[in-house]
C-alpha cells in the first residue's frame, strides 16, 4: 500500500466517522463502503459515499480498487432513489469527487457527493 492507501488513518475525519468515533446520520454499510448524510447539504438529497479503507483522493486509486470504485457507482443510483431522489429519466442526482486543492477536496478522504431532489438547490 502506498502512503495514501492504509486500512484507517487515525486523523481522518472520514475515518473516524467510519470508526465510531464521530456521529454520522447513516445511510448505507458493508464491509467496504459507508455513506452517510452530508452536515451541510445542498441539496434536497445529500449525501457521501466512502471506502471504508483510507484512500487519500481519487488521484490515489490503483488497479486494486477497480471493484471497490465500481461497487460503489453501482450502488450509488439505488441508494440515491432510496434517499429520496426521483427515478431517472425526469428525476436523478449529481455524482460529485473532489480531487486535490485545486479541485476543491476539503476532506483528505476519497469521498462522493450524491445529491438531488427538486430544484432549486443551495449550490450547483
Amino acid at each position: 500500500m502506498t502512503e495514501n492507501i492504509v486500512d484507517h488513518d487515525p486523523n481522518c475525519l472520514f475515518c473516524k466517522i467510519v470508526a465510531g468515533q464521530i456521529p454520522s446520520k447513516l445511510v448505507y454499510q458493508d464491509d467496504e463502503i459507508y455513506a452517510f448524510h452530508d452536515i451541510h447539504p445542498w441539496a434536497p438529497v445529500h449525501f457521501l459515499l466512502i471506502p471504508k479503507q483510507h484512500i487519500a483522493s481519487m488521484a490515489q486509486l490503483t488497479d486494486a480498487q477497480a471493484a471497490l470504485m465500481g461497487r460503489m457507482m453501482v450502488l450509488a443510483p439505488k441508494l440515491a432513489l432510496a434517499q429520496g431522489c426521483n427515478p431517472y429519466p425526469a428525476g436523478g442526482f449529481r455524482l460529485l469527487c473532489n480531487t486535490g486543492a485545486e479541485g476543491g477536496q476539503e476532506v483528505p478522504h476519497l469521498h462522493i457527493h450524491v445529491m438531488g431532489g427538486p430544484r432549486p438547490w443551495l449550490r450547483g
